[in-house]
């Protein structure tokens, strides 16, 4: 498998990011990271893993800069800016579709809190690069008036201990397009941050599953 650092330049700024691309990947996701995360979210990079085992690559990367996550962190007002994410993940979108060595995969995104949000907004923008979206206990509602231009197929996962964001997901999924493909998986036991024991794992197997659906090779 091989394993790649990069810096990502859009707009006069640079992304850092972690690639991994197993031997003849099927497809290529790329993660949106909650708030007050990073990419080296060890929940994030779990999941990662499971994917790269079944030959998924991945691209684990920080959409805020590391002086802005210095801000956020201070602030916490950069997080919820979803309009700012969307754009940098559409932009991120756009990069990978100008390499020549990533441009040929099928593309998904995993969105995680408020970074499922930011993934559905970006997926709303680019309808014939964005083939599959994974949200693990995700905050759709912030996606906004985007969720009626969706129309890639669309997994929410969510903890049956995580009322509120179940709910806030019902209704999120109530303003996709009607011939969106969706399916909501509540992984029983499971609170926001699926701490719990093995219900991370689920998540990775249900993220996998979905992506091998829709990201194969036609």
């Amino acid at each position: 498998m091989e394993h790649i650092g990069v810096k990502v330049p859009i707009n006069g700024i640079e992304l850092a990011a972690d690639i991994a691309l197993p031997v003849r990947s099927e497809g290529l996701v790329v993660f949106a990271h909650g708030s007050g995360s990073s990419r080296r979210s060890p929940r994030n990079r779990h999941v990662a893993d499971v994917l790269n085992e079944g030959a998924v690559g991945t691209v684990l990367i920080d959409l805020l800069t590391e002086q802005e996550e210095e801000v956020d962190l201070r602030t916490a007002e950069l997080r919820f800016d979803i309009r700012l994410l969307g754009q940098r993940l559409v932009a991120v979108t756009d990069w990978i579709h100008r390499q020549t060595h990533l441009n040929k995969l099928k593309l998904g995104y995993f969105g995680a809190s408020t970074g499922a949000a930011a993934a559905l907004v970006a997926a709303a923008e680019r309808p014939n690069v964005v083939d599959a979206v994974v949200s693990r206990g995700g905050r759709p509602d912030l996606a906004g008036t985007a969720l009626a231009a969706v129309v890639a197929p669309t997994l929410f996962i969510v903890g049956g201990e995580d009322p509120v964001v179940l709910d806030l997901n019902y209704s999120a999924i109530q303003k996709l397009p009607a011939q969106t493909e969706h399916k909501l998986e509540i992984v029983e036991g499971a609170t926001h941050l699926f701490e719990e024991s093995g219900t991370l794992d689920q998540v990775a197997v249900l993220a996998r599953n979905w992506f091998h659906r829709y990201l194969k090779p036609a």
